[in-house]
């Protein structure tokens, strides 16, 4: 404990002292030929890798820079891991060098659902598990709530970007969206905010109606509670809720008086104040995070660190999975092929291949392995086995960050030039209670249905995400800017937009569309594993997803307006954009066109393997989640949800890992009386 705190200390003090400009440049990598040599039991094989180009911010700034530097350079370094000593560790079991050849199951995706998934199976020791992950394990900046941003520009994310769409995004990078996800043991929770919200009841009925029969709410509700291990003043003695399992769900240790004044304006204008993970009512809330003692609880470090030494139980990190195996003609998976080490190995099944490799890796890897649309597959010269629309649907939640509000008032919001010091690092180790527990500044939840819903039921439209401060929170000579970097928000953009405002106390709340009526979809580039999809949100081209963002930034100032804010003198900052200039401030326009220049996602992209019956024409897998058409084979993960859902996606992602474990466990008549009992 005390190298990681020298560790830590010594990093926060070169990083106050280092010195940057504070410019944003992108990196590309362009290996087009690049070939290596994998060796199995075969011989050499050279398998043809057109890498993607490869996009990254470095950011050269005074505050967080070396850090990100640092964590960076530990990645690449070909020969040296710099962090190797800071990380978990996940030993192979009963001293094996490599992977068995045959297991009950591989597991493709150590994430939110294949993280619970693997601890789950595992618990009967006669059962085996390949856990097969890309990314590395988490280490102890990870930990650290406050630094969530920083890590989506790191290789703890893929470099996902979305592809340009014209009128979206317009002042980003590129003028395209960034969308990171987790590649970590532990998945997209290593790098996310840590939000824990489950939907409403709606929302799992409406799935279960549409031939999803075991989705209703209360059946998804003893999963929830399964897991949930709640210390929520109180709440936790709901009949929703629970003490009994491992994953803790807490409130931020720290709070502002924003969230106060968020709570008490959003109970004058009808909005109680609740548990708003609770069935009964639709309100406000003080955010409620999967954190203990100021540290982020990954879904790797609840499910995966006290389970790693079960002998059952293989998890490989920083394995490439290339290809399911399946037999053409019987249409049955029976392995995986991976890349571990620049050594292509493969691995069979007696069971089951469970892909869980998120919303984007887990379509992609279908298609490379012969599953998914015929004619785009047939173009990009992949062999059909069976045709279904991987990938066809895709939804996701985005948010506008543009609606900011100056205080009078100081040192009222959380501000990262006050954070980053040596005490604050001091106490957070040793107590985990002060602004760096805090996930991002995110202190408060708010669930409301806009006027201009057309929903017949009391379904909320919008999230809204109150923050202990802004974008601008991040600011100042010594900030790292990494919040707003993370969106690829162009330093210019957001200079002329609010750089008069930087670095001081304000107040926002994101509001993140709930009901998207706009869909997406994915496809591959090629055939290659090493390259990423191209991904299509099409977001705002459905002009209703337009007037409930319009209706929500009123809401916002609605709050603002009340009394509880206006005691602290909160007032709306009328940001220039150029696409903007010509359009009147705080007209329905204009906040079309600022939306379209900060259009941002909250990663929580679904439905690209979407579940439904055979009847489904959109439906990838069935209600159990096995592929249709394809023996041996499902998906776990949170790309079968089929429809838009009032979540964040972490914690239905471990759920239906949860369930998953459940139905799988029923099919193969694995019994629970042989539970394991290891230390």
């Amino acid at each position: 404990m005390i190298l990681k705190l020298i560790i830590v200390l010594l990093l926060v003090i070169i990083t106050k002292s280092s010195d940057g400009n504070g410019e944003t440049s992108i990196e590309t990598v362009d290996e087009e030929n690049y070939t290596y040599k994998a060796k199995n039991i075969k011989g050499d094989l050279k398998i043809p890798n057109e890498i993607k180009r490869h996009e990254r911010s470095n950011f050269y700034n005074p505050a967080v820079n070396l850090i990100s530097e640092i964590i960076r350079t530990g990645f690449e370094s070909k020969n040296l891991d710099l962090f190797d000593f800071l990380r978990d560790k996940y030993p192979p079991p009963g001293g094996l060098k490599t992977p068995l050849p045959e297991y009950d199951f591989v597991i493709i995706g150590a994430g939110s659902a294949g993280s619970v998934l693997a601890s789950r199976l595992t618990e009967n020791r006669n059962i085996s598990v390949l856990l097969v992950e890309n990314g590395k394990p988490e280490m102890l900046l990870t930990d650290i709530p406050a630094m969530a941003p920083y890590f989506q520009s790191t290789d703890y994310a893929w470099q996902y970007y979305m592809e340009h769409q014209p009128g979206v995004c317009m002042g980003m990078e590129n003028e395209r969206c960034f969308w990171p996800r987790g590649n970590a043991v532990g998945g997209t929770s290593v790098i996310n905010y840590m939000i824990y919200t489950r939907g409403r009841p709606q929302d799992w009925e409406r799935i279960a109606a549409n031939g999803n029969y075991g989705w209703s709410y209360n059946d998804v509700i003893k999963y929830y509670k399964k897991s949930e291990k709640a210390n929520l003043n109180g709440y936790e003695r709901s009949p929703y809720r629970s003490r009994d399992g491992i994953l803790p769900v807490e409130f931020v240790p720290k709070k502002t008086k924003l969230l106060d004044a968020f709570l008490e304006a959003g109970r004058i204008l009808g909005h109680p104040t609740v548990d708003y993970n609770a069935p009964e009512v639709m309100g406000f809330g003080k955010v409620q995070v999967t954190i203990s003692n100021g540290r982020r609880q990954s879904a790797a470090k609840v499910f995966l660190h006290s389970q790693k030494n079960r002998p059952n139980l293989y998890i490989l990190p920083e394995a490439k999975a290339t290809k399911i195996l399946i037999d053409p003609v019987t249409k049955t998976a029976y392995g995986v092929e991976y890349v571990h080490k620049n050594v292509l190995r493969t691995a069979t099944v007696r069971k089951e291949v469970i892909l869980s490799a998120g919303p984007i890796a887990s379509p992609q890897l279908l298609m490379l392995s012969g599953v998914g649309p015929k004619e785009h597959m047939t173009s990009v010269g992949i062999n059909v086995i069976k045709d279904l629309p991987v990938g066809r649907t895709l939804y996701d939640h985005i948010c506008f960050p543009g609606i900011i509000f100056t205080i009078n008032e100081t040192n009222v919001s959380l501000m990262e030039s006050k954070a980053l010091n040596i005490p604050d690092v001091t106490e957070w180790l040793r107590n985990g209670d002060n602004d760096i527990s805090s996930p991002g500044g995110v202190e408060g939840i708010g669930y409301i249905k806009t006027h201009v819903s057309n929903d017949l039921e009391l379904v909320p439209d919008i999230e809204l995400i109150s923050i202990g401060g802004s974008i601008v929170s991040d600011g100042g000579p010594s900030g790292s800017k990494a919040v707003r970097r993370g969106m690829r928000i162009r330093d210019e953009i957001f200079n002329g937009a609010f750089g008069s405002i930087d670095n001081t106390d304000t107040w926002s709340a994101f509001p993140m569309l709930l009901q998207p009526k706009s869909v997406g979809y994915l496809e591959l580039k090629d055939k290659n594993p090493f390259s990423h999809p191209r991904l299509y949100g099409n977001y705002l081209t459905d002009p209703r997803d337009v007037a409930t963002f319009v209706a929500a930034i009123r809401h916002i100032q609605a709050l603002a307006n009340t009394e509880p804010f206006q005691r602290l003198g909160a007032k709306i900052y009328p940001a220039k954009y150029p696409a903007c200039h010509s359009l009147k401030f705080d007209s329905d326009e204009y906040w079309e066109c600022a939306l379209r220049t900060l259009t941002a996602t909250l990663h929580h992209q679904i439905a690209t393997c979407r579940m439904g019956p055979e009847s489904d024409p959109l439906a990838v897998v069935d209600p159990e989640l096995r592929v249709h058409g394809v023996k041996r084979l499902r998906v776990v993960d949170t790309g079968i949800i089929p429809m838009p859902i009032s979540a964040h996606t972490n914690a239905p992602g471990m759920m239906i890992g949860e369930k998953a474990a459940d139905m799988i466990k029923n099919f193969w008549n694995i019994y629970i009386n042989n539970k394991v009992q290891y230390s």
